[in-house]
């Protein structure tokens, strides 16, 4: 699985690559996971709300959101930038997400630039500025120095209210053709897939959109014209798209947004244990547990099975990622572990996850 490389960057990783367990709340919460699972399906509540009358046709949903999608073009920085490019130069995709200017884009088209320009589909190009980056989420926000009519943000749906089979429209700017459209379908919910520092980016939505590179940053739309996600990556053998993409949820991306957009930074909790998630003995076994972490500090070892943690039941390690998700950086949490034919209490306090 990889973000939307350029030509000459590296092929597609594999779907199978080592996830961390994840975010959540105010700051998200993450363990480092090793897993041969690739897919997590679940249940996820959700609030009802009002829901946006969809629009009729594809052509309408183009006509409402398209003056929102722009094209990002970044100098210097991240010399590990997957878009790369002649000149330390790379491009990407991204959307209006305030009339304060704020543009919502991915990590990995921004890294750390030194400069930054978004061009909007009426031509016209205005600097911007990056304001935070969370490689944690593959999510950054820009601030662009452009006239308020240009500034036409697009409204985030609850990606929560998603099912398998509804239609989706990306826009973009793969291979730097700004304002390309493709259609598709909602093909798949939860599954995991790996941020550029390695951890795991939990409910990403895959597609069969065609999503190319260069469509990083940009949205995945619904028929009313909603943000559900932020296009991310591809899985592909060759490069290209093969019909499987996938896009972080809004969900996630309203979350994050918020967050870097008040402090320039998101930190997310971490425990720092290796799981094997294809393990069904009711619980979650540790198989590594990574030196000078919280979970060191607390005394967990591997072969340890994780059943509750805060109370809480741990199935799996899904669970187990999804109880952590809940928390923050400092939460003390009791851990109820399995080891050998007894059961024990370990208690950690989460530590900051390292940004790689």
């Amino acid at each position: 699985m990889t973000p939307f490389k350029h030509p000459r960057a590296a092929a597609a990783i594999s779907v199978a690559a080592a996830a961390l367990i994840g975010a959540g709340g105010g700051a998200a919460t993450y363990a480092f996971l090793d897993t041969d699972s690739t897919t997590t399906i679940r249940e996820v509540a959700v609030e009802s709300g009002e829901p946006a009358a969809a629009t009729t046709s594809i052509a309408d949903v183009v006509a409402q959101t398209s003056p929102s999608v722009v094209e990002i073009t970044v100098t210097g920085g991240d010399s590990d930038n997957p878009f790369g490019g002649d000149g330390g130069v790379a491009q990407g995709s991204g959307f209006v997400y305030d009339d304060a200017g704020h543009v919502i884009t991915n990590q990995h088209v921004v890294g750390d630039a030194q400069s930054a320009s978004v061009r909007f589909p009426d031509g016209s190009v205005h600097d911007a500025e990056v304001i935070g980056t969370d490689p944690s989420t593959d999510l950054a926000v820009l601030r662009v120095d452009a006239p308020a009519s240009l500034l036409e943000p697009l409204e985030l749906a609850n990606s929560g209210d998603l099912a398998v089979g509804d239609s989706v429209i990306a826009i973009g700017s793969p291979y730097g053709l700004d304002q390309s459209v493709t259609a598709g379908i909602v093909s798949a919910l939860h599954r995991e897939i790996s941020a550029p520092n390695n951890f795991a980016i939990d409910d990403a939505i895959q597609t069969d959109a065609a999503i190319n590179h260069g469509n990083s940053g940009g949205p995945l739309l619904d028929l009313s014209g909603r943000v559900v996600g932020v296009n991310a990556q591809i899985e592909s053998e060759s490069g290209g798209n093969d019909g499987v993409g996938f896009a972080i949820p809004s969900n996630t991306v309203e979350r994050i947004a918020t967050a870097l957009i008040a402090d320039g930074e998101v930190e997310h909790a971490y425990l720092g244990v290796s799981l094997d998630s294809s393990d069904a003995d009711e619980g979650a076994r540790v198989t590594d547990v990574r030196a000078g972490t919280p979970a060191a500090d607390g005394g967990l070892r591997a072969g340890d099975v994780i059943t509750t943690a805060g109370g809480e039941t741990v199935a799996d390690a899904d669970d187990l990622r999804r109880l952590i998700d809940s928390r923050s950086p400092g939460d003390e949490l009791e851990l109820r572990v399995r080891r050998g034919g007894e059961t024990v209490t370990v208690d950690v306090e989460l530590g900051t996850r390292p940004t790689s």
